[in-house]
């Protein structure tokens, strides 16, 4: 069955920076879009990026543009997400999606990882 495992939340200041990744398996990864979605307390999902399955064309939220890169390596079946100049705005629970935009909120997704970003 489909399985996503997201790694590499966790504590930064201000201006640090992380780097997620999601590994995937169950499915043929290079054949989907992908997304990163995050959920911040007491809200709902919001979606943060895409990346096509192939080519690599990627698209971001307004709010994190400039700052996060999404990116692939489709022989490991790993999606990553680098994310640099954190704000204390971008906590939240990070979750990878199989899909894109449009499957931010339905398609399958993994348990999470949490990142926090506070002085």
């Amino acid at each position: 069955q489909v399985r996503l495992v997201e790694s590499g939340g966790g504590l930064v200041q201000p201006g640090g920076s992380l780097r997620l990744s999601c590994a995937a398996s169950g499915f043929a990864f290079s054949s989907y879009y992908m997304s990163w979605v995050r959920q911040a307390p007491g809200k709902g999902l919001e979606w943060v990026s895409e990346i096509k399955s192939i080519g690599g064309i990627t698209s971001y939220a307004e709010s994190v543009k400039g700052r996060f890169t999404i990116s692939r390596d489709n022989a490991k079946n790993t999606l990553y997400l680098q994310m640099n100049s954190l704000k204390p705005e971008d906590t939240a629970v990070y979750y990878c999606v199989r899909g894109g935009r449009s499957m931010a909120t339905s398609g399958d997704r993994g348990q999470g990882t949490q990142v926090t970003v506070s002085s």
